[in-house]
């Protein structure tokens, strides 16, 4: 999930893999798979940063739990 923020400054979570596709207007229009929107003040590339580290912990976090049996 990603932090971001609404137009009035309230913050919220998103599930990045929900994100249909992202328009650029004066603010970023996000919509969902479920065809809502969110108007955003991160750009699009603030949100793709975003996403990107937050898949990059993710796999960071699957590679740290390894299980080897030595038996």
């Amino acid at each position: 999930m990603i932090l971001l923020t609404k137009r009035n400054h309230d913050k919220f979570l998103v599930n990045h893999l929900q994100i249909e596709h992202i328009e650029c207007i004066p603010e970023s229009k996000i919509t969902m798979m479920n065809h809502d929107y969110y108007l955003v003040r991160e750009s699009v590339e603030e949100i793709i940063s975003k996403i990107a580290e937050y898949n990059a912990k993710v796999q960071d976090i699957h590679r740290e739990i390894v299980v080897s049996d030595k038996r």
